[in-house]
């Protein structure tokens, strides 16, 4: 959308009207203006006069064109029958503009027809920001990774690190060409400069540029590595997919007769494997989803963070308080929370349907990005699980990769207990919780919102993990277990020789008094940095976020700590 501003303004005062402006629209905005005189044209508008159009310089265009338009007519028939958009028409949803593409002629001289060779690569903006990008045309070979392709993808994440520019990755390929008139009777996958390499690429490259993924198509075996070595996943439903092995390979070799969406659908991946961050129900929904995690996003790990101006939350910091029960085993939403902290509109959570028992999501606060991570009290009280654990290492790892404060919204009954957690791994999972946040070097803020028992407060930022601050509502509570637990873990044979029920309640809940926790007390010993009114905590995180802007990294005595992600 283009807008004129009447009036004088200087640069800034304008900068600060159009981005408020594309804020409240949602969509990018640009200013027109009128040409004044004088005005340096750094594209100046010549007359017809002098204007040589070439044979050969109109067979290159001709060529170009042909290229541009994909692959044959039965290509363009498929992807209309699968419902899917093509790839230009996809480019140009995501991007405001297309600086300029690389290898457009790549497969040109093959027998068959493989314009740019199924792989589209190049640079365009978002909002002004440059994003590289590569992207799959399914029309040409059911976007099978022919030589070339797979070349031009490779040069294309090397350069955008050397340019510290963010990756898009539309993936929508059917794996590697695997027919005879596609490859070298030489080549291996194992090759230095094949698919291998492009993997390579995205783990070295992990932490330095971020990535993103945006999958519309099932992909198997080796493509599958692409999507899920980017660092933030997209899935478009009915259409996506991604398993280390085709149903057809699996039934062969296991025997087990089962469908793509639910080998490796974007439902199995969102709710049970973890790998999806977000399902989406179109293309067009893609394309939006990228453009505003990108609005989290540095350019790269030493950029800055991209801000906006600050709004204020969706409703009344001032009710806060109301929002969370006096009982600690009382369910409440933490999103009645978090839209009472964060910018209105900025909450956007990653990984929803995983592990719902812990949310992880990017915010603004007064403009600039965080990432939260809140126990949820409304599902299994909070308690944290082997997914939820993994979920937010995960989180807090990208975070801490980028340069993004973390705020930690403590209200958990500490880690789940029993032979199921324990099969699943929930101590081995739960190490990569409190090793990411011990780890992580950017701002961090824990704000004990309610109970904070046992070795949740570990993972949760606690103040033995070196939070920039410790924060602490009236409603907080901490204590190695809940005065439940510890009565009847500590009483239970009192317990089990009083016949009588309402004695028996009424023991209960007199002993329980004895193990209840007061923060004012805690907080009198300096166990938290500070005692706060729910309705100051969002201008208590506000100023504390701007104190600590500047963080300085602290560069370990080691190589690397043992604890792998």
């Amino acid at each position: 959308m283009k807008v004129h501003i009447d009036g004088e303004y200087d640069e800034e005062t304008v900068r600060a009207i159009i981005t408020a402006l594309s804020h409240h629209l949602g969509e990018s905005v640009s200013l027109e203006t009128d040409r004044m005189d004088g005005a340096d044209d750094t594209e100046a508008a010549f007359d017809d006069e002098g204007v040589i159009l070439t044979d050969r310089e109109e067979r290159i265009r001709e060529d170009i064109a042909d290229i541009a338009a994909g692959g044959p007519e039965r290509g363009h028939d498929k992807i209309e029958q699968l419902g899917k958009e093509f790839v230009r028409d996809r480019i140009d949803m995501v991007f405001d503009d297309v600086q300029y593409e690389d290898g457009s002629f790549a497969g040109y001289a093959n027998d068959d027809q493989t314009p740019a060779d199924g792989m589209i690569t190049g640079v365009g903006t978002i909002d002004g920001r440059d994003a590289f990008f590569t992207a799959n045309d399914y029309t040409v070979k059911a976007g099978s990774l022919g030589q070339q392709g797979i070349e031009k993808a490779i040069r294309l994440s090397e350069r955008a690190v050397t340019a510290r520019a963010p990756i898009v990755r539309l993936i929508d390929s059917t794996g590697a060409r695997l027919s005879p008139d596609d490859r070298d009777e030489s080549s291996s996958h194992a090759g230095r400069y094949t698919g291998g390499k492009s993997f390579f690429n995205q783990c070295i490259h992990s932490g330095q540029v971020p990535q993103i993924g945006v999958l519309y198509g099932p992909n198997i075996a080796g493509s599958a590595y692409t999507p899920i070595f980017c660092d933030f996943l997209i899935m478009v439903e009915e259409i996506s997919g991604m398993a280390i092995a085709s149903p057809r390979i699996v039934q062969e070799v296991t025997g087990e007769d089962i469908d793509m969406q639910q080998l490796g659908g974007p439902d199995v991946h969102a709710t049970q494997s973890g790998s999806a961050d977000l399902v989406v129900p179109d293309e067009e929904t893609a394309a939006n989803k990228v453009r505003t995690l990108l609005s989290y996003l540095p350019q790269d790990y030493q950029s800055p963070l991209p801000e906006k101006p600050g709004t204020a939350p969706s409703r009344n910091p001032e009710g806060l308080d109301a929002v969370i029960p006096e009982n600690p085993n009382e369910a409440y939403d933490v999103h009645d929370v978090l839209e009472r902290i964060v910018d209105d509109g900025s909450l956007f959570e990653l990984k929803p349907r995983f592990a719902p028992e812990l949310v992880t999501a990017f915010g603004r606060i007064d403009g600039r990005p965080v990432g939260i991570i809140a126990n949820q009290p409304d599902h299994v009280s909070g308690a944290i699980f082997p997914d939820s654990a993994e979920k937010a290492a995960d989180f807090i790892w990208k975070c801490d990769a980028f340069g993004i404060p973390l705020i930690y919204l403590c209200d958990t009954p500490g880690f789940m207990v029993g032979s199921q957690v324990e099969r699943q791994g929930v101590l081995q999972k739960g190490r990569k919780f409190i090793y990411a946040t011990s780890n992580a070097q950017v701002p961090k803020f824990c704000v004990i919102t309610r109970k904070a028992y046992g070795a949740g407060i570990y993972a949760m930022c606690g103040p033995s993990f070196e939070p920039d601050s410790t924060l602490a509502l009236p409603s907080a509570e901490l204590a190695v277990m809940g005065p439940d637990a510890a009565v009847r873990a500590m009483f239970s044979d009192q317990i089990a020789e009083i016949d009588d029920p309402a004695e028996r309640e009424a023991f209960i809940e007199e002993t329980k008094e004895l193990y209840r926790k007061d923060i004012r007390k805690q907080a009198s010993s300096m166990q938290v940095d500070e005692l706060v009114a729910a309705s100051d905590l969002r201008r208590q995180l506000e100023r504390r976020i701007d104190a600590y802007r500047d963080k300085r990294r602290i560069d370990r005595d080691r190589h690397h700590g043992t604890v792998l992600f």
